[in-house]
């Protein structure tokens, strides 16, 4: 999963997320670092406090998407602009190896593979994971993503 969020206290919506997560989806088995980078499609944005989980869980992935969205909303999120500035933002990148296309779901995310801001994060944890539809490691993924904008680690 990934977690973004750049309105409020961006590390107090992530730790909550993070907490969320833990509660209803499933354990948290590893996370990357925070990272911040600008925001995506919308530069006049705050800049985005991004982090990869990697969550064990026995849900369904329309269940997990369903509790996603309660953790979203408890959190403060609103939906009133596409890339808008949000309070917290949780995307399901896998599921296992599994392909999902759906009105309400796609699996891996579409946009995976052209956001640096997600491939940095899901990197440090899980760089030889193979995306199951483009066949390709994400590190190898990540060295052909044309996205230039900065994803700097918080702490370095």
């Amino acid at each position: 999963m990934l977690l973004g969020a750049n309105l409020d206290n961006r590390f107090v919506q992530m730790e909550k997320a993070f907490n969320e997560i833990e509660k209803q989806i499933g354990a948290v088995t590893r996370y990357s670092s925070l990272y911040e980078t600008a925001a995506w499609g919308k530069e006049d944005e705050p800049a985005y406090l991004n982090q990869v989980l990697l969550v064990e869980t026995s849900l369904l992935p329309l269940e997990v998407l369903k509790e996603i969205n309660g953790i979203e909303n408890r959190l403060g999120r609103i939906r009133n602009l596409k890339w808008g500035s949000r309070t917290i933002d949780i995307d399901i990148l896998f599921y296992d190896d599994e392909v999902i296309e759906s009105e309400r779901l796609m699996v891996p995310h579409p946009f995976l593979h052209q956001r640096k801001f997600a491939l940095v994060p899901l990197n440090e944890i899980a760089p030889y994971l193979l995306h199951p539809v483009l066949k390709k490691r994400v590190s190898a993924l990540l060295l052909e993503v044309e996205d230039d904008l900065l994803v700097r680690k918080i702490g370095d």
